[in-house]
Order: C-alpha cells, then structure tokens, then sequence
C-alpha cells in the first residue's frame, strides 16, 4: 500500500484531456510538419514503459505537441522533463501543464535540430561511459519528417560522446514509420537490411518495442509507427570514425542489389577504382560477390578498416566523392575552348549550345 502512495505522488492532478486542449487553443496537426497526434493516454504509456523506470528521471521529450507523451512522462514518476518544441501553437498548452507539475517541466521553444541538450541538464547526472547508462532519457513521437536526419545526428553525438551523450551512454525511445522501423532493426539477410541498419546497430542495441496502427493517431497516417529502443554500446562494433564509417556504407548500399564490389569500387578515382577496391575486398577477406544486404557488421568493421588503411597511405581518398567526378566530367564536357567556339559558330550551330546559354535547372537534375 505504501508503495501505492508513493506512486500516486507522481500523478497529475486533474486536467483538460489532450482531446479538449487540441479544442481549446484550436489546435491541427501541420501536413507540412508531419505532425500526428497521439490522444490515447494507454499508448503513450506504454511507448514512456519501454524507456524502463522514469522514476526520478531526467528526460528530455522531442517535439512533444499537445502534451499527451508528456503527461504520460511525468506519471511515470520523471523528476526533471525537459521539453523542445518548435511550434508555436502548443506552447500554451504546455504552459498548462508545467503549472500543474511545478518544477519538474521545463518548456524551451526552439528545433531540436539545433538544441545544444548538452547544456539542458546537469553535468551531476553524467556517468562514466564504461558504467551503466546515466537516469536521463531521450523519449519522443517524432515527426516523420524528422526522424531519420536525427537520429543521424545522434548516432554521429553516440560516436564522439558529444551532445545528449556527455552525460554517458543516454538511451533512447522513439517512433519511426514502420519501414523505417524495421530497417533499423533489421538482420543481415533480411529484405530491410539497409545503411540505417548498419549505422544504428554498430553503435547501439537496438530492439523493436512494439507497433502502434496509423489509425490511432490524430490525424491518421497512411502507415503504422513502430517504437524502437536505443541504448548506445560501451564500445562500437566498428572502431573507426563516424563519418569514414558512414561513407563506406552508403556507397555499399547505393547498389543494394549488386554485389557489394559495384559500390565499393565508387569510394576510389575512375583511374584507379578496379585496383584499389580489389585490394580493399582483399584485405578486408570480404567475397566480392556478396550482395550489401548479406555483409554482417564484422565484414563491414573489416571494409572499413582496409579503407581507412588505404586512406592513411593515400590521404586524398577519404575526400574524394565520385558523384562530384561525374559532375566535374559532365561540367567538362560542356566547357568549350574559344576555338571550339568559334569553329561552332561557323558551322551554324545554335547558340543555346554554348556553356554561358545554357538554361538553369532549378537543381532539378
């Protein structure tokens, strides 16, 4: 009973439902900014339960919109909830339930794109990263516009310890698309294996919580959202830099249906792609004939290592992109000398040909 009590501290006090809210400051979900509400109080308790014990907690909550998640936060028991939002119109609403809760909400109105969480709490919260991840939490129903470019972001803080992640290994709780949902915890072999794959599971335990159907939101998406669990390894399954890590897979998985030569052969100079990726493949003891989908996290730990091996001979490589080769092959091809100008002119040719006639794309192409 006594345990009961306890609990019921942690409760809201009576309040508007996040139905009424939305009537009341006359809220609607923005297409443009992939927002979808979440009304039901029994899901986003069951999204907050997945994060384990909020008991105490510091969390920081992303795009928390009319406050249904948050509610769900704070009777989980969280001592300091940190919220960021970007829009506006769900400030008051949220204004409304920091009074409710005094001192454990705090409100910052900004994009969490840019938010330095490494200044939003407490450098007394931190814990050594070879301990247990710290009592701070990441939760959020991410827009799924935004989704992917931050969870980028905050796999790149995971590998250098930087952002959300000076406080130690932070775990983190969130909602993607169902695909992309999948991809992230994808296994080799599998259909959705892809770079998200790679990225997230060398630097993190991934599990998949649970599925949660697009008609439950608010408005309703054309897909279901899955709920995925992140907590960061003590030590990456690839000891390499983020983003040399990074560009090798996604020149592996730009030809996901080749095998996995044809990208590999794109991190190397048009002169000298066939011999450097076989010596690449050879180091690293890697079957060219594998498709992207079929290399495990070793074969890519192995790809890695035999091209910053390769890069530490050749510096220049790890700069080199093939895409701006073909621009700058394209680009030269167009670029004419004042002979081939005037030999041009003289033939009758129209003057839409010449480089300084051409239309502007609109960065279409």
């Amino acid at each position: 009973m006594a345990t009961s009590g306890k609990l019921a501290s942690f409760r809201l006090p009576p309040l508007p439902t996040v139905g009424e809210l939305i009537k009341l400051y006359n809220l609607r979900a923005e297409k443009q900014l992939s927002q979808n509400f979440l009304l039901d109080l029994r899901l986003t308790d069951k999204i907050v339960r997945q994060a384990g014990s909020l008991k105490d907690a510091h969390v920081c909550e992303v795009g928390p919109g009319p406050g249904g998640l948050t509610r769900s936060i704070l009777n989980a028991g969280a001592a300091d909830l940190l919220v960021v939002e970007k829009d506006t119109r769900f400030i008051p609403g949220l204004k409304l339930l920091s009074e409710a809760a005094p001192g454990r909400l705090r409100i910052i109105h900004g994009d969490i794109l840019t938010y330095r969480m490494d200044r939003g709490f407490s450098s007394s919260i931190a814990k050594p990263w070879e301990e247990d991840p710290p009592n701070l939490h990441i939760i959020g129903n991410l827009p799924f516009s935004v989704s992917t470019p931050l969870l980028i972001k905050w796999l790149e803080n995971i590998a250098n310890r930087t952002g959300p992640f000076v406080y130690g290994r932070t775990q983190l709780t969130l909602t993607f698309q169902k695909e992309v949902a999948e991809r992230l915890t994808a296994s080799t072999s599998s259909r959705q294996r892809s770079r998200l794959s790679i990225m997230a599971q060398y630097l993190c335990t991934v599990r998949s919580c649970f599925t949660i159907p697009g008609r439950a939101f608010v408005p309703k998406p054309e897909v279901d959202v899955g709920v995925v669990h992140f907590t960061p390894l003590v030590q990456p399954q690839i000891q390499q830099s983020f983003k040399l890590v990074e560009k090798v897979v996604r020149n592996i998985f730009q030809f996901r249906r080749k095998y996995c030569h044809k990208g590999i052969e794109m991190l190397f100079p048009e002169a000298r792609r066939a011999e450097l990726a076989r010596e690449m493949m050879f180091q690293a003891d890697v079957e060219p004939t594998l498709r992207p989908t079929e290399l495990t996290i070793p074969h890519i730990r192995a790809l890695a290592d035999a091209y910053a091996h390769l890069c530490s001979k050749e510096p220049g490589l790890l700069s080199y992109e093939f895409r701006e080769e073909l621009r700058l092959k394209h680009l030269g091809r167009k670029i004419k000398t004042p002979m081939e100008i005037f030999m041009d002119t003289a033939a009758g040719l129209p003057s839409s040909d010449y480089p300084h006639q051409e239309k502007p794309t609109n960065g279409l192409c």
